[in-house]
């Protein structure tokens, strides 16, 4: 069945609105986009949405209870519930480095999970 979408390209600063016509995943025609990159964010946005992901994860002994913690890739977006319970059951020992490696490969995505800031311990 065909449909159309309207989506706000993010690829650059200029924000195009986009109007894409598709068939269930497949990408049939893009308008309003100034910019290839625009055709390229409307057939990932249709095909397998993705966003970055930042939020935080409990310290046990920490400064502070909590770590912020970031997804080294894009993470597929219908799976973010599924990703954030998996990190609210976490709890990291203080102290936590930079980068430290928190969740390796989420969810069998090839996706890490790192923290994105270094906590001593109190």
């Amino acid at each position: 069945m065909v449909e159309k979408t309207n989506l706000i390209c993010v690829s650059c600063p200029m924000g195009c609105t986009l109007e894409v016509t598709h068939d269930g995943k497949t990408v049939l025609e893009t308008t309003g986009n100034t910019c290839k990159r625009g055709l390229s964010y409307a057939k990932a946005e249709i095909s397998d949405p993705r966003r970055m992901i930042a939020t935080t994860v409990r310290v046990r002994g920490g400064e502070h209870p909590l770590v912020p913690v970031y997804t080294t890739a894009p993470f597929p977006k219908p799976r973010i519930r599924e990703l954030l319970d998996q990190l609210r059951a976490i709890e990291l020992d203080a102290p936590v480095q930079l980068d430290q490696p928190v969740l390796t490969n989420a969810l069998g995505t090839g996706v890490d999970v790192r923290a994105s800031r270094k906590l001593a311990a109190a």
